[in-house]
């Protein structure tokens, strides 16, 4: 008989703590989790899921649009933001349930109540009940991030943008990273009003810059407003219900909601962790080795409440190898190195290894190949809107560094591509590849 109650209590069902505890049980251990929200995590739930079926939905939109040059007639279309918005929800209702149904297919004994770390191989719920396990592994993830000002309990976060009761004329959007920049471009498709507002002075950090300054530009085009350099003083509500929304040195803005997105911050308070002598970091994040395992030996912790990288893939692949590693008698650890990442702006955004400017850093030796170009979807909708394809390669061996792309179904075609750059390839390898024509894939094995 074990002197736990379990070998394996996870503390959140994201995609990291699902992913590590459907392991853990089928290499023969007993595993619980604890849920005080819904299985599934940010990603299924309130995140990247439901978002990725709001671009669908506001793209008809274009769709509709450009429906016209290709023949099609289409009379008396509306559009329901309620309709969208439920058909969205009860999606996710739909993957809770298969999250949790995989779950209990794994025996996994699922606690839907909170649970906060007490000893190093024991837990307290929210009822009251204490549970012992030999390991506990923390996927509480995180949260959105508001910071504190006059008005800002006014705004909402993107928590809150799935469950909105009407589809707002007017919205500001606080921030510069890949929420906002999506979430602007669902609601302008849509018809309402957009006010990107930054702190800084650029959008997308970290993603190319010559990629990120043509979405801004396509975005302004569309009738997007962005203010730089515009932090804010203070929010305040009307009789209306509608907001005026104050900033250092512009004019006030008018607006119906006020969403910011501005970072995510881990989920760490209540946990316990002065219980066990773990200390965040100064973002608040979890500090964990190679291997997951925090300062305390019997304690791990993954995804997005680490200090590692906040993306769902990641996070479901280091469930993976602190279940092989601690259950599989297969010590795992996950690369790093070129991750693929996407922005669901319109059009979107895919990039994977270094910018110009980081390869240039790294490496001094560089080539920049480009295609500028505007997609055969684009010109026979009559749209000047233009796609751009970069890739950063060293020399002399041409050792493909980074790609980068910004045009429709974007994320689609690097998802492939990377798999080129992970493995090292050049650019010959490219050149050496027959194109699939017409696409606008080909484009990458015809730059110049």
């Amino acid at each position: 008989m074990s002197e736990y109650d379990f070998d394996l209590f996870v503390i959140g069902a994201g995609s990291g703590g699902v992913r590590a505890s459907r392991v853990a049980s089928a290499y023969g251990a007993k595993v619980a989790v604890a849920e005080e929200h819904r299985v599934g995590g940010t990603c299924v739930i309130r995140g990247c899921v439901p978002k990725k079926l709001l671009v669908y939905g506001s793209h008809f939109a274009e769709d509709l649009e450009d429906a016209k040059n290709y023949g099609w007639t289409i009379e008396g279309a509306s559009f329901s933001w309620p309709a969208l918005r439920d058909h969205v929800l009860n999606d996710v209702d739909r993957l809770n349930a298969a999250y949790t149904t995989t779950l209990n297919n794994h025996d996994v004994h699922i606690f839907h109540e909170r649970a906060t770390i007490i000893a190093p191989h024991r837990v307290r719920l929210a009822s009251g009940q204490e549970v012992s396990a030999k390991f506990i592994l923390i996927a509480t993830g995180a949260r959105p991030f508001v910071p504190e000002f006059p008005g800002s309990d006014l705004c909402i976060t993107s928590n809150e943008m799935f469950h909105l009761d009407a589809l707002p004329k007017r919205a500001v959007i606080a921030g510069g990273g890949y929420i906002a920049n999506e979430f602007a471009g669902i609601l302008n498709a849509l018809g309402t009003r957009v006010t990107v507002v930054n702190r800084g002075n650029t959008i997308l950090r970290g993603y190319d810059e010559q990629v990120r300054d043509r979405l801004l530009q396509i975005y302004m085009t569309k009738g997007i407003e962005f203010k730089f350099k515009a932090p804010f003083e203070k929010v305040e509500k009307r009789e209306d219900g509608t907001l005026d929304v104050y900033l250092t040195g512009h004019d006030p803005i008018h607006a119906d909601i006020v969403l910011f997105a501005t970072g995510r911050v881990p989920n760490v308070e209540g946990l316990g962790l002065g219980h066990v002598g773990i200390t965040p970091d100064d973002l608040g994040a979890i500090p964990v080795d190679d291997y997951s395992k925090t300062s305390c030996d019997s304690i791990y912790a993954v995804g997005d409440v680490t200090n590692r990288v906040q993306l769902t893939p990641v996070a479901i692949r280091e469930g993976q190898a602190f279940a092989d590693t601690v259950f599989g008698d297969k010590p795992s650890t996950v690369d790093y190195g070129c991750i693929p990442a996407a922005v669901f702006s319109q059009p979107p955004i895919a990039s994977v290894g270094l910018t110009e400017g980081e390869a240039r850093n790294r490496y001094g030796n560089i080539r920049v190949y480009s295609s500028d170009f505007r997609p055969m979807r684009n010109v026979f909708a009559h749209r000047a809107e233009r796609g751009l394809y970069k890739m950063i390669t060293e020399e002399p061996s041409g050792r493909i560094l980074g790609l980068h792309m910004i045009g429709p179904d974007s994320p689609e075609i690097l998802q492939a591509a990377a798999v080129a750059v992970k493995a090292g390839l050049t650019k010959q390898a490219f050149d050496d590849t027959v194109a699939l024509h017409p696409s606008m894939a080909e484009e990458l094995v015809l730059l110049k």
